[in-house]
């Protein structure tokens, strides 16, 4: 199993809202509504060009910009991280029932430290982070590393998702696709199975995905 953190797992997209949004007024300006989406499951360099571009202030250092949201998302992760709905009960069950475990997330590691405390340490087998891969989601390279380090097949992999570009990310790798998206609509699109949350997710259905009956 391969879980994906941020809007997957934690509930934490709200908290990048906050931080990314008290940026954009720290440089005198309103972050909008479709630039923030189109943040969503990105790197931090890539959200912070976004960011700089639709302030109209593409000169900012991505460096700097993104020091400060450092600062202040970790702030926000030890005081208000919450799971998504039906996200604990499924890790469990899968903690559970044996099945090696990965979290594929494009957050740094400092951060992910702190989300653990959340998440729990002996929750995953192992875990990649956005800055110890070369290539970040929507390239298959999260993916492909993570089923490597758990020793498994990425085609008996599935991948729990919420937004296009870690949908994109997975499918690229070559796992199934469970899609549970947050806060970014996502298309229909072969070898991804959708869900409005991971409320009743269960083993059988993880299976199903990779057309096997249940452990």
């Amino acid at each position: 199993m391969l879980f994906d953190m941020d809007g997957t797992l934690v509930d934490s997209e709200k908290l990048w809202d906050v931080a990314l949004r008290e940026l954009a007024a720290e440089y005198g300006g309103v972050l909008s509504a479709a630039a923030r989406m189109s943040m969503v499951g990105t790197n931090m360099a890539d959200s912070m060009r976004i960011l700089h571009e639709d302030l109209g202030q593409p000169h900012r250092d991505p460096l700097v910009s993104a020091a400060w949201i450092d600062v202040r998302i970790l702030e926000l992760f030890r005081t208000g991280l919450r799971w998504r709905p039906g996200a604990l009960a499924l890790l469990g069950a899968v903690r559970a029932a044996g099945v090696p475990t990965a979290l594929v997330t494009s957050s740094t590691r400092p951060l992910v430290e702190v989300a653990l405390d959340t998440l729990g340490r002996d929750s995953f087998d192992v875990v990649v982070c956005g800055d110890e891969v070369d290539a970040t989601k929507p390239h298959p390279e999260p993916y492909l590393t993570a089923a490597r380090l758990l020793g498994v097949p990425i085609a008996r992999c599935v991948a729990i998702e919420d937004s296009p570009t870690g949908v994109a990310s997975a499918l690229a790798a070559g796992a199934a696709v469970l899609a549970v998206p947050a806060e970014v609509p996502i298309a229909p699109a072969d070898g991804v199975h959708q869900l409005e949350s991971l409320t009743g997710a269960d083993l059988e259905l993880l299976a199903a995905l990779l057309g096997e009956p249940p452990a």
